[in-house]
Parts: C-alpha cells; sequence; structure tokens
C-alpha cells in the first residue's frame, strides 16, 4: 500500500526535476521552485531524495529510462541479424531518440547540459548509461571491420558515427533554417538515419578492405 501512494509522487517529482534542470541548468534550479511546480512541500525532496545532487542524478536516469522504453533497443540487441542491419537499426533508433519533440525533448536537453557543463553525477550517467550504449556499437561495427582491433581506430570509428548523429541534434537550429525538409517528419528522420548508417557502413567496409589489402 505504502508503496503505490509514494511512486506517483515521485515520479511527479521526477518529471517536474527534469522540466526544471533542463531549463536552468543544475547549478541555477532550485529546490523550491521544483517543489513549487510539483506541488509538493520541501520537505518531500529530503525526504525521498535527501539532497539535489541526488535528485539530480536519479533526474537523469529517469530520463534515460524513460527514453528507452518508449524506443526499446529488442531488435538491435538481436545476435542473429547481420551486423549491417543493426547498425542501421541503432542509428535510426539514436536519432529518432534525439530528435523526440515530446516531452522527451526535455530529456535531451537535460543530459545535454550535462555533457556540456558536467557536475558530479557525469560519472555515474557515463558508467550506467552512455558507456553501455558505446559498448554495444562497437559490438555490432567490429564483424564489419573485420582484422582492424586498434582501439584508436575503433573508436574513431564509434565517434564518427555519434557525432554525425548527434550533429543533428546541437545543430538543429541551423539546420532548421538551411534544410527543414530533412528532419520535417518521421520519414525525414528515417532517411537520415539510412543515410548515416550507408555513410558509415561504406567507411567502415572501407577501413577493413584496406587492412585486409595491408596484410595480403
Amino acid at each position: 500500500m505504502l508503496k503505490t501512494t509514494i511512486e506517483p509522487v515521485i515520479d511527479r517529482i521526477l518529471h517536474v526535476a527534469i522540466e526544471v534542470f533542463a531549463e536552468h541548468g543544475f547549478r541555477d534550479t532550485t529546490i523550491r521552485e521544483i517543489c513549487k511546480r510539483a506541488n509538493v512541500n520541501v520537505a518531500s525532496i529530503n525526504y525521498y531524495f535527501r539532497s539535489k545532487e541526488a535528485l539530480y542524478t536519479q533526474a537523469l536516469s529517469f530520463a534515460f529510462h524513460e527514453a528507452n522504453q518508449l524506443y526499446p533497443q529488442d531488435s538491435i540487441l538481436n545476435k542473429a541479424l547481420p551486423p549491417e542491419q543493426r547498425l542501421s537499426l541503432f542509428i535510426d533508433n539514436f536519432l529518432h531518440k534525439l530528435l523526440d519533440n515530446s516531452h522527451l525533448g526535455l530529456h535531451s536537453k537535460l543530459i545535454t547540459r550535462e555533457i556540456t557543463d558536467p557536475t558530479n553525477a557525469l560519472n555515474g550517467i557515463i558508467a550506467t548509461a552512455i558507456a553501455p550504449q558505446i559498448a554495444l556499437l562497437q559490438e555490432i561495427i567490429q564483424p564489419i571491420l573485420g582484422n582492424i582491433t586498434n582501439t584508436t581506430i575503433v573508436h574513431r570509428c564509434l565517434l564518427s558515427i555519434f557525432g554525425q548523429c548527434l550533429m543533428f541534434k546541437h545543430s538543429r537550429s541551423i539546420i532548421d533554417h538551411l534544410y527543414p525538409e530533412l528532419i520535417a517528419d518521421d520519414l525525414a528522420i528515417k532517411a537520415c538515419a539510412e543515410h548515416i548508417a550507408q555513410f558509415s557502413l561504406i567507411a567502415l567496409t572501407q577501413l577493413a578492405q584496406q587492412q585486409n589489402n595491408s596484410i595480403s
């Protein structure tokens, strides 16, 4: 019984916290503002979360969790699929999360704030949310790279793929002015994701071929 009465309050506080932290950043956000919007008293934060820092950390984790629920990765995790197909699915999933215009847009804004102006929460977020995604992408592209095991080359490939996707997020205002048709709707975003996948696959395949030629 206690669990069912507490959970809605916690969820409401976390949703409002994401909103306020996304708007103002960690340092300029006040607990009083969060409590006012969530319609709870200040003591609730101490009771459920203990501190502003702990609330912020949980808000970040909650943001990642909600994004993954809305954009599940079941098919991406299917190792029976060809790596080329998994790469395409991974990029499509990631780009849609980045460009989501629903309340998840605030989640993305919050995470972007944390990356550009990091707090003590960043290490935990990297370990629990970001590093697993990087590891998943590496698992996907390694068979395409074949004999390439040089970690520096592999890491450059990973960041190149992520970078192509993040360009659409962090430069969205520019894209909206110059090429709005590229991200106008779901079909346009899918087309961009497919382009990034094909572009990346060509590069990965070429690197693998160069490696094979150098060996032979």
